[in-house]
């Protein structure tokens, strides 16, 4: 194959993790190494052994010489070697700024953007509470969305164990998402255990103050395993279930929660009555009243004049909307005069 600068000729030798010489069966896993051969320069690349069908981001690696070739380690010997893997930090990127910015998006949809983070332990209600209030938000025309974390190991995290550094990157990956639903001005309700109190503070750190919200559902070990709906505790304390939250891996309470809906046996409130209390919350942070926004546009000074009047009496919040219809009239005029 025929490019450009030095790169002149391009082969590619593939060798498996179990034979060199044999061949890959259909659906078999990627193989353990590969070579690019260029003109005179080498490039090897390792492969996870992931069963997927395509390969993930890659990102080129500087890799000492005299390696020796083995199967086990995916090692190339020779000069000009550059490793290539599907594991690092991303590099030679640039951010790209949008002319849409959430203001913009928040003024459009009329509400602001914001992630509620719903943690506790398995059986503490945790998904319950993320429909009720995803349901409490709807009934007042807001957009929410939720992540759940059962859900996304159906999609997003399918390829992620319970090890403990793949349940960082679980709650990594799914606090990046719920960053992007917020800045779009969604509410987004990630429900996902999280036990590590150092992950859950990450992604906090990804938002600006105050639009991260943790909601700590606050019950006990003894309460969750008595209502043990998936009869994952069950299976844990068998032994079939290995390090599971709550019985032989540690969850970390948070230490400032915005919100601690705490549910003993004869306490608990019902899903409906828990959405309330955050939706109380969400009301006094302007997230789930009417949308403001401080500028001269057209939508931000009709919504101010609305908002201003109509804590007063009736006759002035009906002056307010003709106060609205002159401010068109006045707006329109001014552009036409303008132009």
């Amino acid at each position: 194959m025929t490019a450009v600068g030095d790169f002149r000729m391009l082969n590619l030798s593939l060798f498996s993790d179990s034979d060199f010489s044999e061949a890959l069966p259909a659906k078999s896993r990627f193989p353990k190494a590969a070579v690019l051969y260029t003109g005179g320069k080498k490039l090897s690349m390792c492969g996870g052994g992931a069963r997927s069908r395509v390969l993930g981001p890659v990102k080129a690696m500087e890799a000492s010489t005299g390696d020796v070739l083995t199967k086990d380690s995916g090692g190339f010997s020779g000069k000009n070697k550059v490793q290539i893997t599907t594991v690092g930090d991303s590099s030679n990127i640039v951010w790209h700024k949008s002319s849409v910015e959430k203001s913009d998006r928040e003024e459009l949809i009329n509400q602001k953007g914001c992630v509620i983070w719903i943690t506790g332990l398995s059986g503490s209600g945790k998904s319950t509470l993320a429909c009720a209030l995803s349901h409490a938000l709807h009934a007042r025309g807001k957009l929410s969305y939720i992540l759940d974390g059962d859900n996304c190991r159906h999609g997003l995290n399918s390829d992620l164990s319970f090890k403990a550094e793949d349940r960082a990157e679980n709650i990594r990956r799914i606090g990046e998402v719920a960053k992007l639903f917020a800045d779009s001005g969604v509410i987004c309700i990630a429900s996902l255990i999280s036990p590590y109190r150092k992950d859950r503070d990450a992604c906090r750190a990804l938002l600006p103050e105050g639009d991260f919200i943790e909601v700590y559902m606050d019950v006990p070990l003894q309460l969750c395993e008595t209502r043990d709906p998936k009869g994952l505790y069950k299976l844990a304390r068998a032994g079939k279930i290995k390090g599971f939250t709550g019985i032989d891996d540690p969850y970390e309470p948070p230490l400032n929660s915005e919100i601690v809906l705490c549910q003993r046996e004869k306490m608990c409130g019902s899903p409906n009555a828990l959405a309330e209390i955050v939706i109380s919350y969400l009301e006094r942070k302007g997230f789930a009243g009417e949308w403001q926004k401080e500028g001269s546009g057209l939508l931000a000074r009709c919504t101010a004049k609305i908002a201003v009047r109509w804590n007063s009496t009736t006759m002035k919040a009906e002056i307010s909307q003709g106060q609205v219809q002159r401010d068109r009239e006045e707006l329109a005029y001014t552009q036409d005069s303008s132009a």
